[in-house]
């Protein structure tokens, strides 16, 4: 029987589809274990063969643990939400609703022809009213909660509420905004509108005036990871900065909790560095200088108070709330103009540029609270508005950009003391300079910035500060395609809907272009907007929708329980799958997804609603698969193209074509002509009769023609060979080039593994005789490394394993039942098909996805020889196998009547022999 992959593998996709093989109870005695993929979005594109590299990882891990007795959650969805699925609508002239369908309905195609062991009753789809009903209810949780610095967590806002009724903000600093401070009465004094206000500022998710990335083309705010170079990530259109009013999640109060939960995770040490760079924490203070002239003052964070006598300058950034008050009329046109320039540039630019030095002075100076100097007022965009206090006290001295922009903008730089050092290279200042400073004279001796920060709060013109570099997430879209806010504004204040009211459905338009000044396409549709209200109010609806994030901050939790109406996940369901075993995704996520999805857990997990704050338990980033592109040589200002390997002979432009129509190197030149109609009359300078492409390695895209569709792979080698060779490329976690030629390597494995049971004219081959030593060591050498290499993720080696162990049984000729069955449950979660197909076809009832993995057993590999090196006169002449349960007196007497071993002693009486048991034997003569 020959081995026809094809047909194998319909037969068992479909039969696991009859037979519900991979559906999983909530209510099983099994040990759980969850593993997951992270939540893909549909492409219209389709999946090409870099795309399935961590979905064949996860599905080869999954399949593992079930065969040892786990109950295994692997379940798929869809994040079909946001700007790619609303953009690619508007392309194609379609409604997302529509597209997103058609696009998931191809993936789903393609996923199920590769043999993924997903649960698919648990599907669920961001887009679905029945799973975003659960996300804004989740929001409003985020609406409706405040967090409690004193208890370390979060709590409903009622009872903020009560504190205030009882003891105003005394014991609870206002995140929002600082300065708010009042008493019991003064709160109690307030009316509902001003109440609101307040708490707004203590809410986790709330309101408030932002600069944001403004995309005029899209009509809609982007995040700073949706914007490159100034213009939109998708379509590249310019982004302005705009003030607009926006939700965000004050996700900086969770900052330490998640830099702590970082230690109790199994992420990379490069993962969790990502985090804690992104999070930014830093131990500082707060300082205040007069400025000159006004009643105004610039407040400063610093992280080295104690250089405070090295400041030169002060950087302000351009959008801070002081520079328009404190610009003079001879600078207002110049800082207007710089400000126009920062408005087009990210937050990315600004900070990523740093040899990029631009700026604008105000013509205001600051004066130094301990000198009395008074010092210039720049504007620049390397200072966030959003970072600290938007100001920095420069100190050319210590730091090496604050140098280089005193050099550049000629700003006269001294050093700690007052001494010019001008033109010298920046030298940052060591901790002690300040002690010769007059204020400090007498004091202990303590590291200088703890005593100038004593000496700045003694004063009361600062205070102890800290700082982090990560800012509150913002929450809200001004697009169509994304889950609608559950708010209603009563008079303009925000209130939440009743839960029972939920889901708040995204109504069907037909266009959806913005609205008016900056609102989302909802804001069209008046008569879903404005509600009917009682006389005197007005009741609106919220015209933003949320982001993509929001539906795949909590997705993880969704497939828990998927089909519960009552709840998002049942505590008792969600406390037995508890957080994700294993979880393998693309770095592209590696800090915004990760992030918001462990703020939501910490939330849900304060409230009570589940039992773990961290979501993910392991981590594991799969590289990324590069195409290998092909390139064509043409003569430059002809039709005429020339092979690889003679283009040094000629003037050619280099051109992408498509690999599909290349075989290895070799251009299928009719297929070119067929390819383009300026390409049907080109001509060929061939090498040896062949048209042979150049290549270059690099991110598979459409636009290099280098993408490789995973169903022509499939078809022509199988769903099994395409699994085993994307593990063989090597180690998940690295990136590598796609060579299609290789994949036939691991062809003719599968064929050969076959070959163990079938003959091509007899059938089975495979017999119930006793197995020998020989083939038993084989076996059980191979279970050892398959079991441990899979479970450390090493599929590449494992695959290197089953492949020694299918040549040793070949030459071993081995086709026995007590070798062969359990070598088919070692290969299933790799191949899964052929070894249902070889399972089945040795007699066996029942599935083989749900065997029990082989058990390794130690004495069969243990040796019993040892070849022993055995030296004339220290020279190495030949090897012997001895049992390693000889004396040395029966060793020295085997190495003795060796016949090399006599032709190098010439008869001799040895003079002694040195025996190492287990390592060598050495005879001298």
């Amino acid at each position: 029987m020959e081995y026809n992959f094809r047909q194998i593998e319909r037969k068992w996709q479909q039969h696991w589809v009859n037979t519900g093989a991979y559906k999983i109870s909530n209510n099983s005695t099994k040990p759980k274990c969850y593993v997951l993929d992270m939540f893909p979005y549909p492409s219209g594109a389709g999946l090409h063969v870099g795309h399935p590299l961590g979905y064949i990882a996860s599905d080869i891990y999954a399949r593992f643990k079930r065969l040892q007795g786990f109950n295994v959650l692997h379940p798929m969805g869809y994040d079909a939400f946001g700007l790619p699925a609303e953009q690619y609508a508007l392309e194609t002239g379609q409604h997302p609703a529509v597209t997103t369908e058609q696009n998931i309905k191809a993936f789903r195609s393609q996923l199920d022809n590769i043999g993924f062991s997903y649960d698919w009753s648990r599907e669920i789809r961001t887009s679905d009213p029945s799973y975003y009903k659960w996300t804004q209810r989740i929001f409003l949780q985020l609406f409706g909660s405040w967090y409690n610095r004193l208890a370390g967590k979060a709590e409903n806002i009622e009872t903020l509420v009560r504190i205030f009724e009882q003891e105003g903000n005394l014991h609870h600093e206002c995140p929002g905004n600082r300065g708010i401070r009042f008493s019991a009465d003064s709160w109690n004094d307030h009316n509902y509108e001003q109440q609101q206000e307040i708490l707004m500022e203590y809410r986790l998710g709330y309101l408030a005036y932002a600069e944001v990335n403004w995309c005029p083309a899209l009509g809609t705010v982007l995040a700073n990871d949706e914007v490159v170079n100034g213009v939109s990530e998708r379509g590249g259109h310019p982004v302005i900065k705009k003030k607009m009013r926006q939700w965000f999640l004050r996700i900086t109060e969770y900052a330490d909790r998640l830099l702590e939960g970082l230690e109790k995770v199994q992420f990379s040490e490069a993962m969790k560095d990502m985090q804690r760079n992104w999070i930014g924490k830093s131990q500082g203070a707060e300082i205040k200088f007069n400025i000159a002239g006004s009643m105004e003052s610039l407040v400063v964070y610093t992280t080295r108070p104690d250089t405070i006598f090295g400041v030169d300058f002060m950087v302000v950034a351009p959008e801070h709330e002081l520079v328009d008050a404190i610009t003079t009329d001879a600078q207002m046109q110049a800082v207007n103009e710089y400000k126009d320039y920062v408005q087009s540039r990210s937050e990315r630019e600004r900070m990523a540029d740093v040899k990029l030095i631009t700026g604008c002075f105000t013509g205001a100076y600051a004066i130094n609270p301990f000198d009395d100097r008074q010092i210039p007022i720049w504007i620049s965009e390397y200072v966030l508005a959003g970072y600290g206090t938007g100001a920095i006290m420069a100190v050319p001295c210590g730091d090496q950009r604050d140098f280089n922009f005193a050099q550049h903008f000629n700003i006269p730089i001294t050093n700690i003391l007052g001494d010019a050092f001008n033109g010298q290279e920046a030298n940052p200042t060591k901790e002690g300079k300040l002690f010769n400073s007059n204020f400090i004279t007498g004091m202990d001796m303590k590291p200088a910035m703890e005593a100038v920060i004593e000496k700045i709060e003694t004063l009361g013109i600062g205070k102890r500060q800290i700082n982090y570099k990560m800012r509150d997430a913002g929450f809200s879209r001004q697009r169509y395609w994304g889950e609608p806010f559950p708010i209603v504004y009563r008079n303009g204040i925000p209130e939440a809907m009743d839960p029972a009211d939920l889901p708040l459905e995204l109504p069907h338009v037909d266009h959806y272009t913005p609205g008016e000044d900056g609102e989302g396409p909802l804001a069209n549709m008046t008569q879903w907007v404005n509600l009917p209200a009682e006389p005197g109010t007005a009741l609106r609806r919220e015209t933003s929708t949320m982001p993509g994030y929001a539906g795949s901050s909590w997705y993880f939790l969704r497939y828990m329980d998927p089909h519960n109406n009552a709840a998002f996940c049942d505590r008792k369901v969600s406390d037995y799958w508890g957080q994700v075993d294993l979880y393998i995704g693309g770095t592209e996520h590696a800090v915004g997804h990760l992030l918001y999805s462990r703020l939501w857990t910490k939330v849900l997990f304060d409230l009570g609603h589940i039992g773990f704050d961290e979501p993910y338990k392991k981590l594991v980033n799969q590289g990324m698969i590069t195409g290998s592109s092909r390139l064509v040589y043409r003569v430059r200002g002809t039709n005429e193209f020339v092979s690889a390997g003679l283009r040094e002979q000629y003037d050619t432009d280099e051109l992408h074509v498509d690999v599909n129509m290349v075989d290895g190197l070799e251009l299928d030149v009719d297929a070119f002509r067929s390819w383009r109609p300026d390409y049907a009359t080109a001509q060929f300078i061939l090498e040896d009769g062949k048209y042979i492409c150049g290549t270059l390695s690099e991110k598979m895209s459409k636009s290099k023609f280098n993408t490789v569709n995973p169903d022509l792979l499939v078809e022509k080698f199988g769903a099994d060979t395409f699994r085993m060779y994307e593990m063989f490329l090597g180690p998940v976690e690295q990136s590598k080039p796609w060579e299609t030629k290789g994949i036939e390597g691991v062809h003719r494995f599968l064929k050969k593994f076959w070959r163990l049971y079938m003959d091509e004219q007899k059938g089975l081959i495979v017999k119930d005789a006793a197995p020998t030593a020989d083939e038993l060591k084989t076996l059980h050498k191979a279970i050892r490394r398959i079991e441990e290499d899979t479970e450390r993720l090493s599929f590449n080696t494992a695959v290197s394993g089953f492949m020694m162990c299918v040549n040793d049984l070949t030459d071993l000729k081995c086709h026995k039942k007590a070798i062969l069955e359990p070598l088919v449950i070692l290969l299933t979660p790799y191949a899964p098909h052929v070894c249902e197909e070889l399972w089945a076809a040795m007699g066996n009832s029942g599935s083989v996805l749900d065997a029990a993995f082989p058990i390794f057993n130690a004495e069969y590999v243990t040796e019993s020889t040892k070849e022993y090196p055995v030296s004339v006169n220290g020279k190495l002449r030949t090897t012997i196998n001895i049992s390693l349960d000889a004396t040395e007196a029966e060793a020295t007497a085997i190495a003795l009547a060796n016949d090399v071993i006599l032709k190098w002693t010439e008869g001799k009486d040895p003079r002694k022999v040195i025996f190492v048991k287990g390592k060598m034997i050495n005879v001298v003569i």
